[in-house]
């Protein structure tokens, strides 16, 4: 069964766009905002989706230099809220890889001065 290339799910209906972040929420948002660090998050044809990240080579600890897969659970709460977006997909037969990045958040409108200011 081939895959066709579709965005995983829409944000739920009353899901609250600017909610409180958890700490792994957190830290996950950190990651994918990096520039230096392309996040991806690979669907299989069963479903089943991982979010990871190429992690460089530190040569101070000597860490690093493997894939890192990041919580599901928190990625999913983060693409769900809008704070994480899916690029155009790649398709393969057996799965489907987007670019994941942090979603922008539109500027805050100017707060609108007081009658009173605008007077003066």
């Amino acid at each position: 069964m081939p895959l066709t290339a579709r965005p995983l799910t829409a944000r739920p209906r009353g899901t609250r766009r600017h909610a409180q972040l958890g700490a792994a929420e957190a830290e996950v948002l950190r990651i994918v905002a990096d520039a230096r660090t392309p996040v991806f998050v690979t669907v299989r044809a069963d479903g089943r989706r991982r979010y990871s990240y190429w992690r460089p080579l530190d040569s101070a600890t000597g860490r690093g230099g493997c894939y890192v897969a990041l919580p599901t659970g928190e990625c999913d709460a983060l693409h769900a809220a809008g704070r994480i977006t899916l690029g155009e997909p790649l398709a393969d037969p057996n799965r489907i890889t987007y670019r994941v990045s942090a979603a922008r958040t539109p500027a805050a409108p100017l707060r609108a001065l007081p009658d009173r200011a605008r007077a003066a």
